[in-house]
């Protein structure tokens, strides 16, 4: 009688363990998110947050969405995902109007896509006006465009081409078996662009540390989860890469912070 409860309890016990994981994984990952929001809103400068971390998420995640068609993994993965991209919409969406509102020029406009009569309009005026908004798709300036509307269109284009590869190849295995890493080795690399962000200005001001040691702590129980759960070799061999570019990350935290303070505490000309 005691191994059958002793087994009940096991049972129960792992049952809970599951769900509380499972919840974690599905909300854990947009949990970083929130202070670095929370700082950009209160501050009104999202200049220390590269959107190029939103646009690896945003490709990761609907690539993930995608690889779960040809190749079924656990639902809160998937869930995970969905959510991943209406969190990072929001980011967009806040880091746009932050900087609309702090431009203090009207400078051009510039947009993923645009009215064909308005595009005309703009060919044919000689020189363009700086205030135009025109259709920009000079690689310098893809993904720092003028308007949230933009964001979306490109990823609307985005999803539509990956669905009909998917749709057309999804019997291929070696195809399908690239989305997924092609989505999981995006996502490790989503901390690089703040990386390089915070070497070029040499400076971490304006990201949220926060956000950075959630990222590293998340990231660690969520290779972990891969691991036990035996989810595709992708999904943990990326996650180790992710941690590490979270590790490189926090030495810039630290040793930009060293750099920083001394120029700080010298009093200015003037003082």
């Amino acid at each position: 009688m005691d191994w059958i409860l002793s087994d009940e309890l096991s049972l129960t016990v792992g049952t809970v363990v599951g769900w509380i994981s499972a919840g974690g994984m599905i909300i854990g990952g947009v949990i970083p998110y929130i202070p670095q929001y929370r700082q950009i809103k209160r501050t009104h400068d999202a200049e220390g947050f590269s959107l190029h971390v939103c646009l690896a998420l945003l490709i990761a995640n609907t690539l993930r969405i995608l690889f779960w068609f040809g190749k079924h993994f656990e639902y809160p993965l998937l869930i995970q995902s969905l959510i991943m991209n209406v969190m990072m919409f929001t980011m967009i969406h806040l880091c746009v109007r932050v900087k609309n509102k702090n431009q203090l020029l009207q400078a051009r406009q510039r947009i993923f896509t645009a009215k064909p009569t308005e595009v005309v309009r703009l060919l044919r005026s000689k020189p363009p006006r700086s205030s135009h908004t025109i259709c920009d798709f000079d690689p310098k300036f893809f993904w720092n465009w003028s308007d949230f509307q933009s964001y979306l269109d490109c990823m609307l284009v985005f999803t539509i081409l990956t669905s009909l590869l998917m749709y057309l190849l999804i019997d291929q295995s070696y195809f399908v078996e690239l989305v997924g890493f092609l989505a999981v080795f995006t996502e490790a690399m989503l901390g690089t662009p703040q990386l390089v962000k915070n070497f070029q200005h040499k400076s971490t001001e304006g990201m949220s540390i926060s956000m950075v040691i959630m990222w590293t702590c998340g990231d660690i129980f969520k290779t972990l989860y891969f691991l036990f759960r035996e989810a595709p070799l992708q999904f943990w061999v990326c996650g180790s890469i992710q941690v590490a570019v979270d590790v490189l990350i926090l030495i810039q935290v630290y040793v930009y912070k060293q750099h920083d303070e001394p120029q700080r505490m010298r009093p200015h000309r003037g003082d």
